[in-house]
């Protein structure tokens, strides 16, 4: 069932968005790269950045203070000036700020709030609360990239947060894609190209027709931390749901995914999804030859153990721990076009102001 969310206003030209540091502290270990992240955001679309009081604490601080972490983001949700939030990078401990959050205070102040990875965990906070929120770049990740920022990530970002007409069709990044690993702790990187690889499409492993659905999901590792926790969707907002899912740099193998769908199968959650959506898996030391591992793995699943076969696959896309991406908004109606192979978000995801 398609849950009832709020959409947040559009952004525009001009206007002030938040930083924050939910996880590691890398802007304080690594200030060099937070800023060219903050330049191009600012540059590229005219927006102007300002930090939250603990965005740029170091590391060791952020780790012993997760309740200073959750306070920014309150303080960002709730200061009327700020009309957007940008996670800074992701980590491995957000979860420690889920009891310092009050989603009632995010529920009547929705703004855009963007992110990935470990950045999942505010995301499913949104999702309780009622509002639309967006798997996206963050600022050490994707707006930081190396000598500029990606035409396919920038596209993206302004058809689904700068544009309230419905998104539509989300082509496949056809210019390359990189997960190559440059140093940030060296500067110079910073003005070095990372080599793109040939794209070999998205992979559609199986689906007939048209099928729509709600959008639901995160980094795979992320989501399993949380599935007992009081963020976790109840049944009936999985019903119907296009779940989206990507591994992180840390490249879990296969088996990894397949012990997670298991689990999902278990939940009864995997029935009564309307399709999957798999990111092209992450970490600069994993092959594109073993790709083909993950989509198995996958199927070994899906088709094979819960029969599920009519059920829409794509994987090998462009979202996640791979650049460029795109941007996935939560709660909002996309549809899968197996026959044609196509993917469309069906509806805006943000407001006019």
């Amino acid at each position: 069932m398609k849950p009832s969310l709020t959409k947040p206003p559009k952004l525009q030209e001009g206007d002030k968005v938040a930083t924050v540091s939910l996880s590691w502290g890398g802007p304080g270990l690594i200030p060099h790269r937070y800023e060219a992240g903050k330049k191009q955001l600012e540059e590229a679309f005219g927006l102007v950045v300002t930090e939250m009081p603990h965005t740029l604490k170091e590391p060791k601080w952020l780790s012993e203070n997760p309740k200073a972490r959750a306070d920014d983001l309150m303080e960002a949700f709730s200061n009327s000036e700020i009309k957007g939030i940008i996670s800074t990078i992701g980590g491995d401990d957000s979860i420690r700020i889920l009891r310092h959050l009050d989603l009632d205070l995010i529920r009547k102040n929705p703004k855009p709030f963007v992110g990935y990875s470990d950045t999942t965990v505010s995301h499913f906070a949104c999702l309780k609360a009622g509002i639309v929120s967006f798997y996206g770049p963050a600022i050490m990740a994707g707006f930081a990239e190396n000598s500029g920022l990606f035409p396919y990530m920038v596209n993206s970002v302004r058809r689904t947060l700068f544009d309230s007409g419905n998104i539509g069709e989300i082509p496949e990044n056809r210019d390359g894609w990189t997960v190559e690993r440059l140093e940030w702790a060296n500067p110079a990187n910073q003005k070095r190209k990372r080599t793109l690889q040939g794209s070999a499409g998205w992979q559609y492993l199986q689906g007939e027709g048209q099928t729509e659905g709600h959008l639901i999901g995160g980094c795979l590792e992320v989501l399993d931390w949380i599935r007992s926790t009081d963020v976790w969707p109840n049944k009936e907002v999985w019903e119907g749901a296009i779940l989206f899912i990507e591994t992180s740099e840390e490249t879990p193998p296969p088996s990894t995914v397949t012990r997670f769908f298991r689990s999902l199968a278990a939940m009864d959650i995997l029935p009564s999804l309307s399709g999957i959506l798999f990111g092209r898996p992450g970490g600069h030391e994993l092959s594109p030859d073993s790709f083909h591992a993950y989509d198995d793995a996958i199927l070994q699943i899906v088709a094979d153990e819960e029969g599920l076969t009519s059920l829409p696959i794509i994987t090998q896309m462009d979202f996640g721990h791979t650049d460029p991406m795109f941007v996935l908004p939560y709660g909002i109606q996309a549809e899968i076009d197996s026959d044609w192979r196509k993917f469309t978000i069906l509806e805006n995801a943000v407001e006019p102001d």
